[in-house]
């Protein structure tokens, strides 16, 4: 699934990053997304993390066919303010993720963890998150 054609990240604007950059998705530099401050605004981060691990979770699964994939909680962590353009990015051990898709098989169930960090413009973890992914198989 391309998370960029859901429709509340087209609303908002969210990109494809260039799968050889190491990141997943991103916003880019738009005054749109700032706060009171200038700086980006804390949901525009939060959007992009959730879309982030739904991309890396996508990535993982693009062999499987029939999956249903709910967020079940973002827990999120503001590290500094943000500035320009905000991408995400998702590092999850291989021998977790082959846990993951046998107990997908097995189960047809699974909860997963995704960590995400949010880097800015000058290359600096913004924010820190973990999504909580609840997936079933529609059999």
């Amino acid at each position: 699934m391309d998370v960029s054609q859901l429709p509340f990240n087209r609303l908002i604007g969210l990109e494809l990053a260039d799968h050889d950059s190491g990141f997943l998705v991103y916003l880019p530099d738009h005054p749109q997304y700032t706060n009171h401050l200038g700086t980006i605004h804390g949901s525009a981060l939060m959007a992009v993390a959730e879309a982030g691990s739904g991309a890396f979770l996508s990535e993982q699964f693009k062999n499987m066919t029939g999956l249903i994939p709910v967020v079940r909680r973002l827990e999120t962590k503001f590290r500094r303010p943000a500035s320009g353009k905000v991408s995400a990015r998702c590092k999850v051990e291989p021998n977790e993720i082959a846990r993951w898709s046998s107990e997908l098989t097995l189960r047809g169930r699974l909860s997963v963890s995704i960590p995400v960090e949010v880097v800015d413009a000058s290359d600096l973890v913004v924010m820190t998150a973990v999504a909580e992914w609840f997936i079933t198989l529609n059999t």
